[in-house]
């Protein structure tokens, strides 16, 4: 297991629960089904890298690029660091690690 396939799942997994904060704190459905869907596909697609299928990267790289510009977007909104701005530097991470491994 590479470190692609962790990042995938770990950052799914952290967007899942991200939502279920928002959901228990604010009572955000939107939230709590956007994080649900986006963290699943996170999972799916470290699944796929773990059966060894390449596009698994290019998937997550895409998924998380796509939740870091909604995060910035948030952040400018809202000017609050928590929980935008660290949703922000995981998302890079995460397409930093894809592009890495990709490449």
């Amino acid at each position: 297991m590479n470190i692609a396939i962790i990042a995938a799942i770990a950052y799914g997994i952290l967007v899942i629960v991200g939502g279920v904060i928002r959901y228990s704190k604010a009572g955000s459905k939107i939230s709590l089904i956007s994080s649900s869907i986006s963290g699943l596909l996170l999972i799916v697609s470290g699944i796929v890298q773990l059966m060894g299928k390449n596009w698994g990267l290019v998937f997550t790289a895409v998924i998380a690029t796509i939740l870091v510009i909604t995060f910035i977007i948030r952040l400018v909104k809202t000017r609050k660091i928590m929980p935008a701005g660290l949703m922000i530097l995981t998302g890079i991470t995460a397409v930093a690690v894809m592009v890495y491994q990709i490449s």
